[in-house]
């Protein structure tokens, strides 16, 4: 039997841990995992109005997380955006955490600064569960370093000055987080330009065997599927790998294909458009000259 729950504020939370301490603000808490009862008495399938950051370190309940089981035993960081669902399941074999932590704040904390302007370069929260953040050891004394400011402002008494150093001390980890990706981007390389090759294969494939005009253009999406990555990874991996993200090299062979088309036959500018899928034949202008610095009328005189 499953049970669902929806958590709306960072005190059902708290309740749900069973947290003996005081809520210290409504909006951000931070969580050791060492001192919480996480046992659940039968499959509990979670979500949330607030962002979430979680790292562990242990062999305890077997946690799922966008349909795919999150390995902890190793340590492992995962992020979850608002409204994500993660499924914990009571396969509890006795092992205790070794160490962990969660970190937890609601948009509404960030709504009004800087901060929230920049939740969509955080790309991270969209990854899957296999795309997890692994770090070493002196990562993840950085990441306690930061959880321990946040944690340690949070034991203040609020005052003017508490949503700014807050707030600061969540991006200063968001911002460790990019890094750290970064870097796990680098140190996979060798994995990662194995992507790479897929990517060009799908795509060269889709487009010489007629895939553009029996299914139209490739989306991130039904690309990032066919490798079994998440969209937000797939671009940042391309991104890193080549310079170009998932949609840049979608466009690369929808433009190489528009020059064939301009070049072989004697179809006008819109038809062309039309026959690549655009429903209207500016935007496929509009794209050629980004791409090429040539409008196509202008391509198919030149050559």
């Amino acid at each position: 039997m499953s049970v669902f729950l929806h958590m709306k504020a960072i005190a059902d939370l708290f309740k749900f841990f069973e947290l003996d301490q005081p809520l210290k603000h409504p909006l951000v808490a931070v969580v050791n995992f060492n001192r919480v009862n996480e046992q659940v008495e039968e499959t509990t399938r979670i979500s949330a109005d607030f962002y979430s950051l979680l790292f562990k370190n242990y062999n305890g309940n077997n946690v799922k997380y966008g349909r795919k089981v999150v390995d902890f035993n190793n340590g492992s960081l995962i992020c979850m955006a608002p409204n994500q669902l993660i499924e914990v399941e009571n396969e509890y074999d006795g092992s205790e955490v070794t160490e962990g932590w969660g970190v937890f704040f609601h948009a509404d904390l960030i709504r009004n600064t800087p901060l929230n302007d920049k939740m969509k370069d955080y790309n991270f929260f969209s990854y899957e569960t296999s795309e997890a953040l692994h770090m070493s050891e002196k990562e993840k004394q950085i990441f306690y370093d930061c959880i321990q400011k946040l944690d340690n402002e949070l034991q203040e008494n609020i005052d003017m000055y508490s949503q700014t150093i807050i707030v600061s001390a969540i991006e200063l980890l968001l911002n460790y987080c990019l890094r750290f990706y970064g870097r796990q981007f680098i140190t996979r390389k060798s994995a990662n330009s194995s992507v790479v090759t897929q990517v060009e294969k799908i795509l060269s494939d889709y487009f010489r065997n007629g895939g553009l005009e029996e299914k139209g253009l490739p989306t991130v999406k039904s690309l990032a599927d066919k490798v079994n990555l998440s969209p937000g990874y797939l671009s940042d991996l391309l991104k890193k790998e080549t310079g170009k993200n998932t949609q840049d090299h979608i466009h690369f062979y929808l433009i190489e294909e528009a020059k064939n088309m301009l070049m072989s036959s004697d179809k006008s500018v819109s038809e062309i458009a039309y026959a690549l899928g655009f429903e209207y034949p500016q935007y496929f202008n509009k794209l050629f000259k980004q791409k090429t610095g040539k409008t196509p009328v202008s391509f198919r005189s030149m050559n």
